[in-house]
């Protein structure tokens, strides 16, 4: 993991334009290099275990679908459908599988009023301010 790398604030539907670069594992979003990426949005399943014994849950930002693969950390504790979380984790693609993160970070944030309002904000901020002249240099 490449920590010098950030966490990239993010929409699930920037998502689809996310591709896979030949450098340790990170992916570009135009000239924007990151492995991790920040979500935030409404849990809308309760934990499943998946094949592999991993707990999974969906988050929706509003604009699509991510599936967190939870840690055994975070796999204990007690996540429910309608909660709105913060979740930063290891982006991985998925070709005809909605996006999945592996989970390094997960807060719940549904008692923060304007929570949702304000990450939208920040998004468009943080892509006008440091995203956009780099997707547009390498478009």
């Amino acid at each position: 993991m490449d920590y010098s790398l950030a966490a990239v604030k993010m929409l699930c539907s920037q998502l689809r334009h996310a591709k896979p670069t030949p450098s340790q594992n990170a992916t570009a979003l135009g000239g924007v290099l990151f492995q991790r990426a920040w979500f935030q949005g409404v849990l809308v399943s309760n934990p499943v275990i998946s094949g592999g014994g991993d707990k999974r849950v969906v988050l929706d930002d509003g604009t699509g679908l991510v599936e967190l693969c939870l840690s055994s950390d975070f796999a204990i504790r007690q996540w429910k459908s309608g909660m709105y979380l913060m979740v930063v984790g290891v982006y991985h693609i998925r070709t005809g599988e909605i996006p999945l993160l592996k989970v390094h970070k997960m807060v719940d944030l549904s008692g923060s009023p304007d929570r949702e309002a304000m990450w939208y904000l920040e998004v468009m901020d943080a892509y006008r301010l440091f995203y956009q002249p780099l997707i547009q240099e390498f478009s």
